[in-house]
């Protein structure tokens, strides 16, 4: 075992790794007896990934397929690998994530990525390979994205990452403040985590229920930076606070949630977007990001910093310079009233207003989910082989809703929601 994790295997039994587990297994993929569940995570959280497999198993799951990732592994791959390498990825091994996602198995995923991996890796080869990888794995995401197969997405801490968050502190601290964090935004302290995320959850549908009823039009947001107003497709479905599978069962893609989201139409975007926290793309840090957006699409963009790995986010495919989700985060959501600027978006995004550059959620549109490229392109939603969330929100920035007739109700006031469910 190496220096670097023996302590945090120490700092672990401080954490109350059960009740995070439980709630990812009973909550995140509400596991049934029977099923398989495919869990991926880095090296630094095996002893969290042990209790997940232990309740997993306690649960009745089939089997627990663990998948072990190592940042430092997979940089070497992007710094040192040929050109005709990052092109290459094995078919068996996106073949295999298909055939599970079709077979019924569960995927969570514990995301933890260094904030500063890659900052001197080119950012060309890194989008080189992820495109390879993305072009290899559509079909598995596609399922994913359209809750064919239940999935969730949640955090632990490791050393590189805690210290990126503080780095005033001493290691051993940053990791353990960084826990308190992630538990608190888990809402996994503070009372038992399964009863916290059902009436969590029921608040979040009371306001997607709001707004499914408005049928907006569009949505018009202002702020320091910002004037943009996001057209809405007809037949889009506002979501929040966790998803159904198509059997009908209920479970959370992502741990934590204050999101209340759907799709915008992709050609009816226009204006202007300042980004309102930095957004760590595959390891890369883009702070200051503007865009401006004419028919859909972004026809100006820049960044304070790495604005070359910006740039070839946008040039992944015709879809990445395209809206495929808008969301609503209250700038008053724990997430955000804790101060924290996590650098990873699960985290991030949870705590102001967001848009994602590339593919909509299928499940944002009216039979979405049954339907082709082709289609899902015909009724406005994007497709694309990423989906990229940036922050915008802040106690500066005002939405309205801009009804059929052109009537404009606001939905947030200086950050705060403007209506009652």
């Amino acid at each position: 075992m190496t220096t670097e994790l023996f302590p945090m295997e120490a700092l672990y039994k401080e954490v109350p790794l059960e009740a995070y587990a439980r709630l990812a297994v009973k909550k995140g993929v509400a596991l049934e007896a029977g099923q398989m569940l495919v869990l991926r995570a880095p090296l630094e959280a095996a002893p969290f990934v042990r209790e997940i497999v232990r309740i997993a198993y306690e649960a009745g799951a089939a089997y627990v397929h663990v998948e072990w990732s190592d940042g430092e592994t997979g940089k070497m791959r992007y710094k040192v690998a040929s050109e005709a390498a990052l092109r290459t990825f094995p078919k068996w091994i996106a073949d295999g994530y298909e055939a599970m996602a079709r077979e019924g198995a569960a995927f969570l995923t514990v995301y933890a990525p260094d904030p500063d991996l890659l900052v001197d890796v080119p950012p060309e080869r890194v989008a080189l390979a992820n495109k390879t990888v993305g072009e290899a794995t559509k079909p598995y995401r596609a399922l994913l994205m359209s809750d064919h197969a239940r999935w969730s997405l949640l955090s632990a801490p490791t050393a590189a990452w805690a210290k990126k968050v503080f780095p005033d502190l001493p290691p051993a601290e940053a990791v353990r403040t960084l826990w308190r964090h992630i538990l608190a935004a888990s809402r996994v302290t503070g009372g038992d985590p399964l009863e916290n995320w059902e009436k969590h959850a029921g608040a979040l549908g009371r306001r997607v229920r709001y707004l499914n009823e408005k049928r907006y039009r569009a949505l018009h947001f202002r702020g320091p930076g910002t004037d943009l107003v996001v057209g809405l497709p007809e037949g889009h479905v506002w979501q929040g606070g966790g998803s159904r599978d198509r059997r009908g069962i209920f479970f959370l893609p992502n741990i934590p949630t204050e999101e209340v989201y759907t799709l915008p139409h992709r050609e009816r975007v226009d204006g202007v977007v300042a980004a309102t926290k930095p957004l760590n793309y595959n390891g890369v840090l883009i702070d200051g990001i503007r865009l401006e957006f004419r028919d859909g699409a972004v026809v100006s963009a820049s960044a304070k910093t790495n604005e070359a790995a910006l740039r070839h986010l946008l040039e992944m495919d015709e879809g990445a310079r395209r809206l495929g989700e808008v969301a609503l985060v209250p700038d008053d959501s724990p997430i955000s009233r804790s101060g924290v600027l996590f650098y990873n978006t699960l985290y991030d995004e949870n705590a102001a207003c967001h848009l994602a550059l590339g593919k909509a959620y299928p499940t944002t549109l009216e039979g979405g989910a049954a339907l082709d490229e082709a289609a899902l392109l015909r009724r406005g939603a994007n497709v694309s082989l990423v989906h990229e969330d940036f922050m915008i929100g802040s106690g500066a920035l005002d939405v309205d809703g801009v009804t059929e007739a052109g009537d404009r109700e606001p939905l947030l006031v200086s950050g705060r929601w403007a209506f009652d469910v």
